[in-house]
């Protein structure tokens, strides 16, 4: 991998961020420390209350947006400005598949995005997505890693990865993110970033529902520990790297969203431990929980592929199949003995 000096760092690049909710926020927070940032949402409402309120109060209130952020509902300016130096696409998986169908009307030369899971129905990759509507040859980029929005937004440390084919883009993307209170690392291996990113989610579900149980830490550390294992095993076998798995995509955002009181999904598991139904924890959210979609499309990937995920299985068990938090752990510890490599 290429290495990068402090002077190959740029000041002044138009970024846009397309997607305003808490995660494309705190990033655009972040990176308006040193560029002039657009932050596009599709309310036109709230964006013309946070734009005057310099505050993204639906989605992350209470943090204040630079003088170089401007927010704002119009997509065509958004993607004009920020196609000249970094695009980059904020929204939930979901609804990464429209918002590159709607950029197919722009000539944008790259795309750079932060979701992290597999896409419902399809089980399809970010990258595979973008690929399918862009073109297979277009060149995109994952930015993913251990991050919370609310301690981006504050200005506290974090280390992130930027995973994409292309050198060109890589060095792009760490000349315009890294600095200040972001240290930014680089990858060749998007499928194992991506791998990491999405099943992380499941795990802290599961990691939530066994502290909701009281279970107590061994528990977790053991659940963090063989749910690390199905994510290499799964991202083996999709083409990932091994060594991804270890790192800032693999253990450590696994690490982040299994044991941090910031992290949705374990909140999920957490409430899903109190007897609560999925559709009221989802609500009292108000935000995504990515790990819920994903849990069902990681447990039918797998199968067709073959790939043991205990854990992805037994959680999706209580999202989706009526079985209850008690009997999630019960059957994982009934499983028969094993050497631990496998």
């Amino acid at each position: 991998m290429p290495q990068f000096s402090v002077t190959a760092l740029s000041k002044n690049l138009p970024v846009s961020v397309l997607g305003a909710g808490a995660w494309g926020s705190a990033v655009a927070i972040a990176l308006a420390q040193r560029h002039p940032v657009m932050l596009w949402g599709r309310n036109e409402a709230a964006m013309a209350e946070a734009q005057a309120a310099r505050e993204n109060k639906a989605y992350l209130p209470g943090y204040h947006l630079p003088d170089s952020l401007t927010a704002t509902s119009d997509f065509d300016a958004a993607v004009n400005h920020g196609k000249h130096g970094l695009l980059i696409a904020a929204c939930p998986v979901a609804g990464l598949r429209p918002l590159a169908q709607r950029l197919q009307s722009h000539d944008i030369p790259h795309l750079v995005w932060l979701c992290k899971g597999f896409e419902g129905g399809s089980g399809m990759l970010p990258h595979q997505i973008v690929a399918e509507e862009l073109g297979k040859d277009f060149i995109g980029g994952a930015l993913s890693g251990p991050s919370f929005a609310q301690e981006v937004a504050r200005g506290l440390p974090c280390a992130l990865t930027i995973a994409a084919n292309d050198a060109h883009l890589r060095e792009q993307v760490v000349a315009a993110v890294h600095g200040g209170q972001i240290r930014l690392y680089t990858s060749d291996d998007i499928v194992g970033v991506e791998v990491g990113g999405a099943v992380k989610n499941i795990l802290a579900i599961a990691t939530g529902i066994a502290d909701g149980l009281g279970l107590g830490l061994n528990a977790r550390a053991a659940l963090i520990t063989r749910g690390l294992a199905e994510i290499t095993r799964l991202g083996l076998a999709l083409g990932g790297q091994l060594e991804t798995f270890m790192g800032l995509t693999g253990m450590g955002d696994l690490i982040l969203t299994c044991t941090g009181d910031l992290s949705r999904n374990r909140k999920v598991g957490l409430g899903l431990a109190q007897g609560k139904a999925l559709e009221q924890i989802v609500n009292e959210l108000g935000h995504v929980a990515e790990g819920v979609p994903c849990a069902r499309s990681v447990r039918t990937l797998a199968a067709r592929m073959n790939v043991e995920m205990p854990i992805t299985n037994a959680v999706a068990g209580v999202l989706f199949d009526g079985d209850a938090a008690n009997v999630m752990v019960a059957r994982l510890l009934a499983r028969d003995p094993r050497e631990e490599a496998a």
